[in-house]
């Protein structure tokens, strides 16, 4: 599933200029394109956790996959950039295929495990998304770019059966008036302020993660690097994800012995130091290794977000709660490139680290003032 969103990225922009708009609006659409999807997903990720609670989220998690076997392979087909548009909005519409995966893990697994077992997710997500772009740009070089969406449709197909067919789950269907309401399921939970932190954290651990990628390549470029700068960019970009799927297990399995809310506030002050590093970089060389090492805390943090939740939420309304996360995390996609582009325009590249340093510092600093304040320790 990861692959299958990031495949498309590399050649996104070069797609919607093949299909006859307008050069000095190609930015434009590109941009609506990828951000439409994100947009729409948050709005419908609420409505979709609900339907998950009621009917499980094993449905949900074919519903998603299933639709975007004709929202991504449909791609190949589009006439124009409005039909483009409208298919990516469609994708988000019906999207809901990981938030669903993560709650369906984590309403089965022993809490206990619940750190170990959902950075083994994060690292199947992380791994493919990392593969995506590889593959997408390749194959787009070697059998064109609409084969590639139609790839894409394939491996979505597969998505599904491996889905229907081969995963399990424990769950009782409610009958509709039934189940909890969002009120009942916000009532059992002691601590709501908790969760309002962990779901902003994880909006501003995505628009750390984004608001960067605008601007990287043009900073790479100023730092010095010349020659095969798409290729380096593509290292450095890469560098953050290996680290951080490699980490993800071995930090949730370790969340687990210590507490994932001490893992997340160490990996969130360890993140403040690791952007703060990335603003005074020099050299290529030096910001693919801070970038590496930076990737060592992004591995720890969702994990850490997305144990706790599971912990502090009954199990009839994980798969809302979760959803609601996921809006966060789709507001975080919509806002960091937003941000970097800005603060990149009017204060320079090296701004854009310092900006996402301060508010990883800010969110370090709320975070640990709730846990100290709100938190009782042998609930998590």
């Amino acid at each position: 599933m990861g692959a299958s969103f990031s495949m498309v990225m590399p050649f996104i922009s070069v797609f919607v200029e093949e299909l006859g708009t307008p050069k000095n609006q190609v930015e434009f659409y590109a941009g609506l394109a990828v951000s439409t999807t994100a947009l729409a997903s948050a709005i419908m990720s609420p409505i979709w956790g609900s339907l998950a609670d009621r009917y499980g989220r094993k449905p949900m998690m074919v519903r998603a996959s299933s639709v975007m076997v004709v929202t991504m392979g449909g791609l190949a087909f589009v006439p124009n950039v409005f039909w483009l548009i409208f298919l990516r909005i469609l994708t988000g519409v019906f999207a809901g295929y990981v938030p669903n995966s993560t709650a369906l893990i984590a309403s089965q697994v022993p809490k206990e495990k619940t750190g170990y077992a959902l950075g083994t997710l994060s690292t199947g997500l992380v791994a493919g998304t990392l593969i995506g772009p590889l593959m997408g740009g390749f194959l787009a070089e070697v059998v064109g770019m609409h084969w590639v969406f139609l790839i894409v449709g394939f491996l979505l197909f597969l998505v599904t059966l491996l889905t229907f067919f081969n995963i399990k789950e424990d769950f009782r269907p409610i009958k509709a008036g039934q189940e909890m309401s969002l009120q009942e399921v916000f009532h059992q939970i002691s601590n709501k302020q908790i969760v309002l932190s962990l779901f902003v954290t994880s909006m501003i651990i995505q628009m750390a993660a984004q608001s960067v990628v605008p601007i990287l390549t043009l900073y790479i470029r100023h730092l010095g690097q010349r020659e095969n700068l798409l290729f380096v960019s593509g290292m450095i970009i890469s560098a953050l994800g290996f680290s951080s799927m490699f980490s993800s297990p071995v930090l949730g399995k370790w969340g687990d012995k210590i507490g994932n809310h001490r893992l997340l506030l160490m990996a969130l002050l360890y993140s403040f130091i690791m952007n703060w590093l990335n603003a005074h970089a020099t050299t290529p060389l030096q910001l693919g290794i801070f970038r590496f090492f930076y990737g060592f805390g992004t591995g720890a943090l969702l994990p850490s977000v997305n144990s706790l939740l599971a912990k502090l939420t009954p199990k009839e309304g994980i798969s809302r709660i979760f959803s609601f996360n996921q809006t966060f995390i789709y507001m975080g996609s919509v806002l960091g490139p937003m941000l970097g582009s800005a603060v990149a325009s009017y204060l320079g590249y090296s701004w854009v680290f310092y900006v996402t340093a301060y508010l990883v510092l800010a969110n370090f600093i709320w975070s640990l003032w709730n846990f100290k304040n709100y938190l009782k320790v042998r609930e998590i």
